[in-house]
């Protein structure tokens, strides 16, 4: 190995941790897409990452292979690991002058006589200038947009599932959503709706699922009249939270549904019925269930509860779980394959005037125009044998009714 003297270094080290792991110096470039070893960069990230201090070699033994490893093999293969690094990172000491690992009395360490700046320092300072008192919008602004512009994805995202990493990945994430619910208040108290769409749009190719940048997408939206979009965004956001969060949407991103129909109420004033029944669908009524979100399938109860008073017909409320055998919450992509296909089921199964919504990631909500439990229970019954002949697994398809009695119409008792 070459002996390095020590001069004034030539150039800074920039290190890269948002979405990839990379160090730079002048025009020599080493990132994480040049060797498939992970416990090679993850020894490289776990340095440079803790470069404050001599991180003892016992540390990187349970950080690569576990608490119980150890034994003169374990010690062999740290230090063949750190001799591989050692030659990678080779161009960059060059660069710089320095050499950049240091042995230390049984520890190693990122030498701190290279000058070094982060993507992930300089983030977390900018967050700290924003927990400041006094700021004015405009430096609150320039601050979130700084910060933002640093976050290009999950902190050292290749190696995401590495414990270390994340924690890391996890706190920064959460600082980053943070600041683009802050920066998308802003924009949108001051009026500037477009800015605020364009900002959620980029913050949700990271993170869709994130409810609060859902929520000012919409409203944005809404603010530019764009209707249409603003709904259309709305059941995609619900779809992707049933999925991916096996949860039902928050009480603010549902209260959204609500407000959209009373928006979609006070649209301009339109005289031309024909116009009125093309947007609706013309004379197509649809073949099957009629499929919805959970929001209007509220409105739909209501609707169908106030007809059953007058009518006296009787309504079933059934719900639909799917389970594995133990009667757990399946796997997730097993779950909202399961789910996709159940929906299948139901669409083609069910009348025109049954009513069907996601509940949450694993279960549906159904409205059933009935004449009594007997009858539901015989549609639950088959669409559950339906779905078992059609898909062999070994998921489980669980049931419950609720007969809804008509309430005796208020009117006609006073009469």
């Amino acid at each position: 190995m070459e002996t390095f003297t020590e001069p004034t270094p030539r150039e800074p080290i920039h290190i890269t941790f948002f979405g990839e792991f990379s160090l730079c110096a002048g025009k020599i470039r080493i990132d994480d897409s040049l060797n498939r070893s992970r416990k090679m960069w993850n020894m490289l990230a776990y340095l440079v990452a803790h470069r404050e201090r001599a991180i003892p070699q016992r540390e990187f033994v349970t950080m690569l292979w576990g608490e119980s490893a150890g034994g003169r093999d374990t010690a062999n293969a740290l230090k063949t690991l750190l001799y591989r690094i050692r030659g990678f990172i080779e161009p960059l000491e060059q660069k710089v002058g320095l050499p950049l690992i240091l042995s230390q009395r049984g520890a190693y360490r990122w030498n701190n006589k290279a000058a070094c700046e982060s993507d992930a320092d300089r983030f977390e300072a900018i967050c700290g200038q924003l927990r400041a008192e006094g700021l004015s919008d405009g430096e609150c602004e320039a601050l979130c947009r700084e910060a933002i512009g640093l976050y290009r994805g999950r902190f050292f995202a290749k190696l995401d599932k590495v414990p270390w990493i994340s924690v890391l990945s996890a706190h920064y994430h959460g600082l980053y959503l943070d600041l683009a619910d802050r920066l998308a208040g802003l924009l949108t108290a001051q009026g500037r709706f477009g800015e605020a769409t364009e900002l959620c749009g980029r913050v949700l190719a990271i993170d869709p699922c994130d409810e609060r940048i859902h929520c000012h997408c919409i409203r944005a939206l809404l603010s530019q009249g764009a209707y249409d979009e603003a709904r259309r965004h709305y059941e995609k956001a619900t779809d992707l939270i049933y999925r991916y969060l096996r949860a039902r949407p928050s009480e603010a991103l549902r209260a959204l549904s609500d407000e959209l129909m009373k928006v979609g109420l006070n649209r301009e004033l339109e005289t031309d019925l024909w116009k009125i029944r093309d947007e609706l669908g013309g004379n197509e009524a649809g073949d099957g269930a009629f499929v919805c979100d959970y929001g209007f399938f509220k409105e739909a109860y209501r609707l169908e509860l106030r007809r059953s008073t007058r009518s006296g017909r009787t309504m079933m409320l059934g719900l639909l779980t799917v389970t594995d055998p133990s009667g757990n919450v399946p796997e997730l992509e097993v779950l909202n394959r399961a789910m996709d296909q159940l929906l299948s089921v139901l669409q083609g199964s069910l009348r025109r005037g049954d009513v069907v919504s996601r509940y949450n990631g694993a279960q549906y909500v159904l409205l059933l125009p009935t004449r009594g439990y007997e009858a539901g229970e015989r549609v639950m019954r088959r669409t559950v044998g339906l779905f078992c002949r059609r898909y062999r697994t070994s998921l489980q398809i669980h049931y419950k009714l609720q007969v809804l009695e008509p309430a005796p119409d208020k009117a006609q008792a006073d009469g």
